[in-house]
């Protein structure tokens, strides 16, 4: 039988996924699913993220599906987004694609099960399509604000900077050093969600010690992995104790979640 392996995240995988099926933490969107396919996974089980705008957090499924992949996604109120040890453990199947659904994964299956059934799945018949990656400065003025679709799009020159990343705010496995490598102005993620444990709002407290001020987004108001649908359509949905005392607060647009930060001194 093929290997069944975890990951936290997509956007650190090692050559152990390499033929595998993987079940990873990541959410669902294409980004991730591409990340998965050229990583060489045999197949994938990613976190549906609440599912959210425009079916943003299983649209991995549809793109995978193209190349002959299987593909299925996590329930994320049945496990912990950001924690594929625990997907594997507790998480059931919300979605599954053409091919996974040929090896007999079924909503409501165990993840465990599932990761089994495909093991028999044929292998992808071509390369994932091409997917840039945004990173964009989304608005002018200081600090800069930029946007960003992934954190593995992050740079070290982000520090200072007001972040708008389309990535999940849930810390990977649980570990606080996963919050955000740099020393941003502010942040805003994706809340995916929210889910088991609460766990796609779990940067926030930990940015807080931090003294950065950071939100997520509801999942419904912004695609999830797309920081530009963020800025255009996200509303704030939680905001730690660092940015309340800024004056952000939930309904917010995301531009005004920025001018509150901008506007107070640091």
């Amino acid at each position: 039988m093929r290997a069944i392996v975890t990951a936290e995240s997509v956007t650190a995988l090692g050559p152990e996924v390499r033929g595998a099926v993987l079940v990873a933490g990541s959410h669902g969107g294409r980004i991730a699913g591409t990340y998965a396919a050229k990583a060489g996974a045999h197949a994938v089980i990613l976190n549906d993220a609440g599912i959210g705008k425009d079916g943003a957090g299983i649209a991995a499924l549809d793109t995978l599906e193209k190349i002959g992949m299987a593909a299925a996604s996590t329930a994320h109120s049945s496990a912990r987004i950001g924690d594929g040890a625990d997907m594997l453990v507790r998480g059931r199947i919300s979605h599954a694609n053409a091919q996974a659904r040929r090896c007999g994964v079924v909503p409501g299956m165990a993840v465990r099960d599932a990761a089994v059934m495909l093991c028999a799945a044929p292998a992808p018949h071509s390369a994932p399509p091409d997917y840039t990656e945004g990173r964009t400065r989304l608005a002018d003025g200081r600090p800069e604000v930029w946007g960003l679709d992934s954190l593995g799009l992050l740079l070290d020159e982000d520090a200072g900077r007001i972040l708008v990343i389309g990535s999940h705010g849930a810390l990977h496995g649980g570990r606080p050093e996963s919050a955000l490598r740099v020393a941003a102005r502010a942040a805003v993620f994706h809340d995916a969600g929210v889910g088991a444990d609460g766990a796609g709002l779990t940067r926030l407290p930990v940015l807080d010690g931090r003294a950065i001020p950071a939100a997520t987004v509801d999942c419904m108001s912004a695609r999830i992995g797309d920081c530009r649908s963020m800025w255009s359509t996200g509303r704030i949905s939680a905001v730690n104790g660092v940015a309340q005392a800024a004056g952000a607060r939930r309904g917010q647009s995301v531009p005004e979640f920025v001018a509150g930060v901008r506007a107070r001194p640091h």
